[in-house]
């Protein structure tokens, strides 16, 4: 089935115990990245969405409870000029997790066929050869080992904007906003065609995408962190790992008495 984001703007409220359950999945998602770290295995959780649809409080609360030696967030801004002189996607291969690690993206490679797109920093010809070298690149990750895991949060625009207001209001979140959020908003047309084209040529078997209703942030967090442990708990064996009989034998005639 095709991915409509209309379908995901109903912003229902949380009615769970969010603390409760938030807790619950974190402690969670902290015993499936030790299996990762145990099991020498990668994962790629990559996040776009909206200008304040809530990535941010997302991956804060997706790796609230993670060692830090074993995980890395890469918040993805416009490309250095040492990256322009590469691929657009050499950037991103520099940072793939090594085995026992997770790399978490704040952003993406979908910046080609979304804001390079929109804004004309991409030529017709290179936004559209993207695709094919985005899906390229998602079936290499995943076939070398590499768990991929891609959310797209999104809002409503009137949800969108009381969010931009508010960051107006607050003096310690102004500055998260910048022109670049009001350029794209007036773009929302050309980027909700952008959106469900990327969605019509990315969302492939090996590599599918998971929308997530961010009009209300409580419910979206949950969701976001439930489709991310769900994915990563089917990739790694669960079973705590077991203690090395001589780690214990050393161990226990140390602290003996």
């Amino acid at each position: 089935m095709s991915i409509d984001l209309a379908d995901y703007e109903r912003g229902r409220r949380y009615k769970g115990h969010y603390k409760r359950d938030l807790a619950a999945l974190q402690v969670t998602l902290e015993h499936i990245q030790v299996a990762h770290i145990v099991h020498h295995k990668a994962a790629v959780v990559m996040l776009e969405g909206w200008d304040a649809a809530g990535k941010g409080g997302i991956i804060q609360r997706l790796t609230a409870q993670w060692d830090q030696r074993n995980y890395e967030v890469y918040p993805i801004a416009a490309p250095s000029a040492e990256e322009k002189s590469h691929d657009f996607l050499w950037r991103f291969r520099t940072r793939l997790p090594e085995p026992g690690n997770i790399a978490v993206f704040d952003r993406s490679w979908y910046g080609r066929v979304l804001v390079e797109r929109v804004e004309g920093y991409a030529t017709p010809a290179e936004w559209q050869a993207g695709y094919a070298e985005i899906d390229a690149f998602e079936a290499a990750l995943v076939e070398s080992g590499t768990t991929l895991v891609k959310l797209f949060v999104h809002t409503s625009q009137e949800e969108q904007d009381k969010r931009l207001l508010a960051r107006l209001d607050d003096p310690w979140k102004r500055w998260k906003t910048g022109l670049d959020d009001f350029r794209n908003r007036a773009h929302r047309t050309d980027y909700l065609a952008a959106m469900h084209d990327m969605f019509a040529q990315t969302d492939t078997s090996i590599a599918p995408w998971h929308v997530v209703d961010g009009n209300d942030k409580k419910a979206a967090r949950i969701a976001a962190l439930t489709l991310v442990a769900d994915r990563l708990a089917k990739e790694v064996p669960m079973a705590p790992p077991e203690l090395d009989p001589e780690v214990e034998r050393v161990a226990r005639a140390a602290l003996a008495g």
